[in-house]
């Protein structure tokens, strides 16, 4: 089977050095047809290693020993296990959706074969960090999957709004990753390992273990550990505070805005929480920090999405609040549930993704959802799949996404760890607020009056100030909106065969899995979860009676009740009275403004530590480099020097006479001295 392994790793990589190479050589069909073609021998391998592992075949085994420094191994090794392949099978899977999309999306692009070659490099990245058995590996991953997100976030390089965004992108997930490096060289100075399993070992013996960083402080190294390897989650997972750069990654083509939000980059962080479970579970407090960050992001990241008109952006900030499901998750020692909830999303998610970027092309590249309306009969295709996925983000009874986010809140509800008691409050008010935006976006672009052709339509032909618009900046003469008289069209078929095919797990995946993913035991031996201290999970899987009877205790549980009610009100607002809305914004303006200015984190960020940086760098330029460097030690020694020698100079005369009498001064000094010495 290493070959398999081998294959489903390295075959995205070689479509990617193909097209990236050999781009113009092979040509559009040819960059499209290997790319594709190696995501979908890495998805068959995928599929293969699951079937065998299913079968109770793991392997956890080093490929490549490069280095051995002072007895510690530096290798590059495979751990396949369940989590790693339902990890593998996702990221496949949503990759292969993406990649057959961007044939129609990126169709007219000059960037054709770079793009191609960049997604599937991403997936190659994404492969190595799922499929890590050692710290060092896995931080390959991590880094790798960051450096091409900069890439593609930033591909259309000519306009100055990609580039802030890759740039704010990468510096905010270096902030993360400098507690993620951290925690990775605590685990190798304590641990004195890199290998996953050697360091889940030793993990027991050092629970107790204190280390003073400061005189007279006594930190757990657990908990020190956790949180530093935590800080990378929070970047990489886009969780508050770090989340800001995520919204942002929109500037990005929309395929990849599927993949980041979907099945790569922000899963990464709670994939390696995950992983690391032996870890996390030997420390109460870190797993407190988890839920409350998760809890946040939730709760808070949802309230952004009511005010948004950009349709990415309203499924981007819906990315940010289910991620702070999943991490709530995990604070309460559910990790299987967190990665339960990463797979369902991870279909949902893309689907509304891609289903945003088809309405974009139907509207010739024009976001503004005050702009469209009625394109139910336009796009039938796009307009049912959309709702499916909708129906799956707000855990619709019977839908992939009920079973996963419900089993959160119960989860949750359970919890004994500090903070759940916010937390459970911060995922029953998320799941009012996610039905509510989902379904404000759903009305206002598929039903309702047509608006397009509107004389008034905002920011005419798409330009509205806050919204971003998936184009080359090399095409300005490229039309944005329709054109007076024109009308919306279904999207080609590379388009919609994804769309369709994304939407089936989208509906089925969850009750088809809940049962052997959850409470069969699939994950034992792979995710440690210490009963006797956390036991939501042994509770959880008590009250379990099989798919249907939690779908049907679902209609009458209060998730569905707050759900129906944010679809209610959403239908109220944009479908019967669209002037309530407008209303209440200027009756709660400051609360609106604070909204849509994402509750001045941006602005935060730009005056605390970027100018704060500079206030440093200003700081140490003045007094450091011209006062201390430039005018004491360099300028200071040359004036030191220089007065020394003007005192010299006045002994060094020239004349004959001052030389003469110095010389009898230095002998009478001399037949002075010799006697009060030989005494």
């Amino acid at each position: 089977m290493k070959t398999a392994y081998l294959i489903a790793a390295f075959a995205p990589l070689v479509g990617a050095i193909i097209a990236g190479l050999f781009g113009r050589t092979v040509g559009r069909a040819g960059a499209h047809t290997v790319t594709i073609l190696g995501v979908l021998v890495s998805f068959l391998a995928s599929a293969w290693v699951f079937t065998d592992v299913w079968a109770g075949n793991t392997f956890n085994g080093t490929l490549y020993h490069w280095a051995t420094i002072g007895g510690i191994r530096f290798e590059v090794g495979f751990l396949v296990d369940t989590l790693t392949v339902t990890m593998m099978c996702v990221v496949t899977f949503v990759s292969l959706m993406v990649h057959i999309y961007t044939i129609g999306y990126m169709a007219e692009d000059p960037g054709y074969q770079r793009f191609f070659a960049y997604i599937s490099l991403f997936t190659f990245s994404m492969m190595m960090l799922v499929m890590s058995n050692n710290f060092l590996q896995l931080f390959f991953g991590w880094e790798a999957v960051g450096l091409v997100s900069y890439l593609l976030i930033g591909f259309w390089y000519t306009r100055p709004t990609a580039i802030y965004a890759n740039m704010k992108a990468f510096l905010v997930n270096r902030v993360g990753d400098f507690g993620f490096i951290l925690g990775i060289g605590l685990v190798l100075a304590y641990f004195g390992t890199m290998d996953y399993a050697e360091a889940f070992k030793a993990a027991p013996e050092l629970a107790d273990k204190t280390v003073n960083f400061l005189p007279n402080t006594a930190w757990s190294l657990m908990t020190v550990t956790c949180i530093c390897l935590f800080i990378g989650a929070m970047g990489k997972s886009a969780q508050f505070p770090l989340h800001v750069w995520l919204p942002d990654s929109m500037e990005g083509p929309t395929p990849i805005s599927a993949l980041i939000h979907a099945a790569t980059m922000v899963t990464a962080g709670i994939f390696m929480v995950a992983r690391m479970s032996p870890l996390f579970e030997l420390s109460e407090t870190a797993l407190g920090f988890i839920i409350v960050i998760g809890a946040i992001t939730a709760l808070f990241m949802g309230f952004l999405g009511i005010v948004q008109n950009d349709i990415k952006r309203v499924v981007a900030y819906s990315t940010l609040s289910q991620l702070g499901y999943m991490t709530v998750a995990l604070g309460a020692s559910a990790y299987s549930v967190a990665i339960f909830h990463l797979m369902t999303h991870a279909f949902f998610k893309a689907l509304l993704f891609l289903g945003a970027g088809s309405v974009i092309m139907g509207m010739h590249h024009d976001q503004d959802m005050r702009n469209m309306g009625g394109l139910r009969k336009y796009m039938p295709i796009t307009w049912i799949t959309s709702l499916l996925g909708s129906l799956a983000l707000i855990g619709t009874p019977f839908f992939s996404g009920f079973y996963s986010k419900d089993t959160i809140i119960e989860a949750v509800h359970l919890a004994k760890v500090p903070g759940a008691g916010f937390a459970n409050f911060a995922v029953l008010a998320g799941v009012f607020i996610t039905a509510f935006y989902s379904f404000r976006m759903y009305f206002l672009v598929f039903h309702g009056k047509e608006r397009w052709n509107e004389p008034a339509a905002h920011g005419h032909h798409g330009h509205d100030s806050h919204d971003d618009h998936d184009d080359d900046s090399d095409h300005d003469a490229h039309h944005h909106g329709l054109h007076p008289g024109d009308k919306p069209h279904e999207s080609p078929w590379v388009v919609t065969l994804p769309l369709v095919l994304l939407a089936i797990p989208s509906v089925v995946i969850g009750l088809m899995v809940i049962g052997p993913m959850l409470y069969g035991g699939y994950f034992d031996g792979v995710i440690t979860v210490l009963a006797d201290k956390h036991p939501a999970m042994h509770h959880l899987k008590e009250e379990f009676h099989g798919w249907m009877a939690m779908a049907i205790h679902g209609f009458t549980a209060l998730p569905f009740w707050l759900a129906l009610a944010g679809v209610v009100l959403a239908w109220y607002f944009y479908m019967v009275n669209p002037a309530v809305p407008a209303r209440i914004k200027s009756m709660f303006q400051p609360i609106h403004t604070l909204l849509d200015q994402k509750y001045y984190m941006d602005r935060l960020n730009e005056i605390l530590f970027g100018g704060g940086s500079r206030l440093l760098g200003r700081l140490l330029w003045k007094v450091g480099d011209q006062g201390l460097i430039d005018g004491l030690i360099v300028n200071g020694s040359a004036k030191t020097v220089g007065w020394v020698s003007g005192l010299v100079r006045r002994v060094q005369t020239g004349y004959i006479f001052h030389y003469a009498i110095a010389m009898i001064v230095g002998v009478a000094a001399m037949l002075w001295l010799v006697p009060l010495i030989r005494r």
